[in-house]
């Protein structure tokens, strides 16, 4: 299960629940890891220069919703050339330098503070998609701090006409199931919101709930008189068939995150946020970007790859396109993400965010320690010059 923006809890504080902190642990420390394949670089910043790390692919942000909640702080960093991100185990910094990035990923629930600054992230060469999450869960008040559903759908459109369809992934994420909320009801608030928006993007993406493993949420649905079901096999499959009859008539790709049950039989697939195969499709142009990813522009190849399964393809057609799935599922191996779950597709990232910042108030929402913490945490930084060297 995942917020919008992010992975389990703790930030200012180690909370030890059930089998989080052993994997979350292993996790920053595989991260620590990842960082050493970034290029190292020396970072000018307020404590005099240091050495930091230059990535190419930026997450803002698995931990916290940056476009929604600091946008502000996001572009001065920006023009400031480098973040100092906070290890929130063991308290350590680590300084991001922006100098090699080439994609910045956006994880929101609300885009529109940053849309009126794209243009000047368009201004510095920087590729940038985003992941947003359009959830229908009003009526059961899980997601507190969010504004209306019409608003956000209002500005999901206006995202993606400003920046195209392609850029734009729908994540409904994380499926939740109650007494309230049965599988034909989650199926029918799905449809509410993706016939306003599915043809606005070309990508759906979901993950199932698994509140089981996390105690402190748990006891935030009980806090709040929510009674939740756990997803179960059948459940998960009549789900995934249900989202295939729907989607006949919006067309758009479906995959889960995260998620290892098998669904390609309902034509879903297992999901790359972090998407070296989008970033190809998008940002062919970027020479740099594409050295990265090890990816030789052929545009034979590309062209297979657009290729509908209507299409008359030869042997040699066929051919050409099978090479072309292989590489792309080799360059995923390379590039992937050691720092998430095995179940993860993403490739490498480094993320700049910070647990215990986000306003959203998700009841469901596991990188917070509480909502009084991340409340906290944010009134601060509006009282601050939005420039500090980390969010906190």
């Amino acid at each position: 299960m995942q917020t919008s923006a992010g992975f389990l809890c703790p930030g200012n504080m180690l909370i030890i629940e059930d089998v989080i902190i052993g994997w979350e642990i292993r996790r920053m420390g595989n991260q620590a890891m990842t960082s050493n394949r970034w290029e190292t670089i020396d970072v000018d910043t307020k404590e005099g220069r240091v050495k930091g790390v230059a990535p190419v692919i930026i997450s803002a942000s698995r931990s916290t919703d940056i476009p929604a909640f600091y946008s502000d702080w996001f572009m001065n960093r920006l023009r400031k050339g480098y973040v100092k991100w906070i290890n929130p185990f063991n308290r350590k910094p680590q300084y991001i330098s922006f100098a090699k990035a080439r994609v910045i990923v956006f994880w929101t629930k609300d885009a529109q503070p940053v849309i009126p600054y794209l243009k000047e992230v368009d201004s510095k060469g920087i590729n940038y998609y985003f992941l947003f999450t359009v959830n229908d869960y009003e009526k059961e008040g899980l997601e507190i701090g969010v504004r209306s559903l019409d608003k956000r759908i209002d500005t999901f459109k206006m995202l993606s006409e400003r920046i195209g369809k392609d850029k734009v992934i729908w994540r409904f994420d994380p499926l939740i199931l109650t007494d309230k909320i049965t599988v034909e009801g989650l199926l029918d608030k799905i449809l509410k919101v993706g016939n306003q928006i599915a043809d606005y993007t070309n990508k759906l993406v979901i993950s199932f709930a698994d509140i089981s493993a996390y105690r402190k949420v748990q006891n935030n649905l009980h806090r709040h008189h929510i009674n939740y079901k756990e997803f179960t096999p059948e459940t998960m499959e009549a789900v995934a068939k249900g989202l295939n009859d729907i989607n006949k008539n919006w067309g758009l790709d479906i995959a889960t995150c995260s998620e290892d049950i098998d669904l390609n039989k309902y034509h879903i697939k297992k999901n790359k946020c972090i998407d070296d195969d989008l970033m190809i499709k998008a940002f062919s142009q970027d020479e740099e970007l594409m050295s990265f990813l090890g990816y030789e522009n052929n545009s034979e190849v590309s062209k297979y790859q657009e290729m509908s399964l209507f299409d008359f393809m030869d042997d040699k057609d066929r051919t050409s396109l099978e090479m072309s799935r292989d590489n792309s599922s080799n360059r995923a191996k390379k590039l992937k993400d050691k720092g998430q779950r095995e179940s993860c597709g993403c490739i490498i990232s480094k993320d700049i965010g910070q647990y215990d910042t986000c306003g959203h108030r998700c009841i469901y929402c596991y990188a917070n320690s509480s909502p009084q913490v991340a409340d906290i945490n944010y009134h601060k930084y509006l009282r601050s010059d939005r420039n500090g060297e980390s969010i906190l």
